[in-house]
């Protein structure tokens, strides 16, 4: 009877012992994963932010001076809007491996804006184009 609870005792042991390797295997590669999803999702959300205000610009210019739109966007974490006075803008995102990606849209015509800095969470974004400006005015 002895050898019987020996026995499975080893093989408990040795289930243990092959749960531990398991774990340690796949608890890097779950974390990798969550990781690349989140820089994924995080990219997504500000590309979709980008090209809704660029969107906003190229129809404010479509329009002509005095045209005005306003548009609501998530920014998933606090960035700057970079591209001032350009047909270029875009915001860098920052990735889980401390490097950034740079996410950007092109307009129709020059952009201005005197607060880049965008917080986490939803944000009306008011795209105008005073008359007279040789700009369109983007302001949050």
């Amino acid at each position: 009877m002895e050898n019987k609870g020996q026995a499975s005792a080893e093989y408990l042991l040795i289930f243990v012992v092959i749960l531990i390797i398991l774990a340690g295997i796949t608890i890097p590669l779950v974390t990798n994963s969550v990781s690349s999803t989140m820089d994924i999702s995080k990219t997504s959300d500000t590309n979709n932010a980008i090209q809704s205000i660029a969107n906003a610009v190229n129809l404010v210019y479509a329009n002509g001076p005095e045209a005005r739109r306003t548009v609501n966007v998530y920014i998933p974490s606090t960035m700057d809007l970079i591209g001032n006075n350009t047909q270029d803008i875009g915001m860098n995102v920052s990735l889980s491996n401390s490097t950034y990606k740079v996410v950007s849209a092109s307009t129709n015509y020059n952009v201005t804006f005197s607060n880049a800095t965008f917080t986490k969470g939803w944000h009306n974004v008011t795209v105008n184009w005073p008359v007279g400006s040789k700009s369109i005015v983007l302001t949050h």
